[in-house]
């Protein structure tokens, strides 16, 4: 049974930092795409990124670019959000994902099949 479990998140101040992390059990982790998407209150869950199973290649959202940069320890199951200059709109519960994916980096939710409960992350003004 796979486990994705997310930690890290907090209350943070405008441009304040937090690094998530994303612990994976039950599967083979370094099989996997590992992905970051997240979701605000009324609003769709959307992509912020991911990282191929070596973490040779990486794709962001452009409304975090320069900000966030995602990366994984597959020897510890373990992958990574590290989020500077937080902003308020950066507010939302974060779920890591992960994607049996050979080729690309999946963009949309239905290209991950195993999701995390999510950790909450608030960005205060």
């Amino acid at each position: 049974q796979v486990q994705l479990v997310e930690s890290g998140g907090g209350l943070v101040q405008t441009g304040g930092s937090l690094r998530l992390s994303c612990a994976a059990s039950g599967l083979t982790f370094s099989a996997y795409v590992l992905g970051w998407f997240r979701q605000a209150p009324g609003k769709e869950r959307e992509f912020v990124a991911g990282i191929d199973r070596n973490g040779a290649i990486s794709s962001v959202a452009d409304s975090v670019k320069g900000r966030f940069t995602i990366s994984r320890d597959n020897g510890k199951n373990t992958g990574f959000l590290q989020m500077n200059s937080l902003k308020p709109e950066d507010t939302a519960i974060y779920y890591c994902v992960t994607s049996p994916s050979r080729v690309t980096i999946p963009l949309y939710p239905s290209g991950y099949d195993s999701w995390g409960r999510g950790t909450q992350v608030t960005v205060s003004s």
